[in-house]
């Protein structure tokens, strides 16, 4: 979630407000009476002769709310703040590569008109879905010179529609239709990625519009070299039932070469650096709690956790800098 400069800044300061009204409500001490002013002086006195500066570090209770801080539950849903239960995961060895959509082979065709002669009706145009054997434009043969129709050789969408009412058809194409309801897509593989990855391996395509994720396997791997690029071709198949894959887009997609199955993983959103150290926020109720881990594996999602942190604990996935820049003021402002 993105927020606006304007109101992240609103966020935080509703975050230092709430992290500390109620602390320093705590801390505040209540106006003695005056018999009570005159013992507590008297008492106070008498520590201090018996203690010394030791008592100074005795009665601060700052210390004990370092590395954390209070955020209400509505403040933290308004900025955007999110949870989740630490525990298994899966850290995947993965090569992000790029590539473009295309039309599967033997499901896409040019229709071109079986006699040539003048074109006397057009009845589909791009984007038109259409049925096997619907007629597309009718045609007058020059050699019958009689009219015969050029008809959809599968189901599929309109691409392109060469063609007018009046034209003269040739050997040129009237149209190029193609069935969509499932594409290739063929990702360009370079270098050592091309010696690692191999068919059958799991895919996710990531659609660069609108970041939608499609999971998949590669098919085959080409055995020729794309002739532009001198790149390895690997080619997945993606179901585009809803239409909202497109030929000749680009998109992006991480091959997963192996992958290792870890007791403890958190999405690297969680992690924030404090100190030089590697840091988690905990939540327990309304309270977030700065956690030191120790880290092992990582891939482009999430990593793994040695140390520091137990299955099941509400760690901060989202938003994790607010936490940090709240338990930061909260440090702050305890220095003063």
């Amino acid at each position: 979630m993105n927020l606006h400069p304007a109101i992240l800044a609103a966020v935080l300061l509703m975050l230092a407000g709430c992290g500390r009204a109620g602390e320093d409500a705590a801390r505040q001490p209540a106006p003695p009476s005056a018999a009570a002013g005159k013992a507590g002086a008297a008492d106070a006195h008498d520590d201090h002769d018996d203690h010394g500066s030791e008592d100074g570090e005795a009665g601060h209770t700052h210390d004990e709310d370092e590395g954390q801080t209070t955020i209400a539950a509505a403040i933290a849903e308004a900025a955007g703040i999110r949870t989740a239960a630490a525990g298994p995961g899966v850290i995947r060895d993965e090569h992000e590569v790029q590539g473009i959509v295309t039309p599967v082979e033997g499901r896409h065709a040019r229709v071109v008109a079986r006699f040539p002669g003048p074109v006397r009706a057009v009845r589909a145009g791009v984007g038109d879905r259409v049925r096997r054997g619907q007629a597309l434009a009718v045609v007058e043969s020059n050699i019958s010179l009689s009219d015969y129709t050029v008809s959809a050789p599968f189901d599929g969408t309109i691409l392109s529609r060469n063609v007018a009412v009046g034209d003269l058809a040739g050997e040129a194409p009237l149209f190029e239709i193609a069935d969509l309801s499932s594409l290739w897509v063929d990702l360009h593989l370079f270098g050592r990625d091309a010696q690692h990855i191999t068919d059958g391996l799991p895919v996710e395509v990531i659609r660069l519009t609108d970041g939608h994720v499609a999971a998949t396997s590669l098919d085959r791997i080409l055995p020729s070299t794309a002739t532009a690029s001198q790149s390895t071709v690997a080619r997945a198949r993606i179901d585009n039932a809803d239409g909202q894959w497109r030929p000749g887009a680009a998109v992006r997609a991480r091959v997963s070469v192996s992958e290792r199955s870890v007791p403890l993983a958190v999405p690297l959103g969680a992690l924030q650096k404090t100190d030089g150290r590697d840091v988690v926020y905990v939540r327990d109720g309304e309270r977030y709690r700065e956690r030191p881990v120790r880290l092992g594996e990582r891939d482009g999602r999430r990593v793994e956790v040695l140390d520091g942190l137990a299955a099941g604990e509400a760690v901060v996935v989202e938003q994790s800098y607010l936490v940090k820049a709240d338990i930061g003021k909260a440090g702050a402002g305890h220095e003063h």
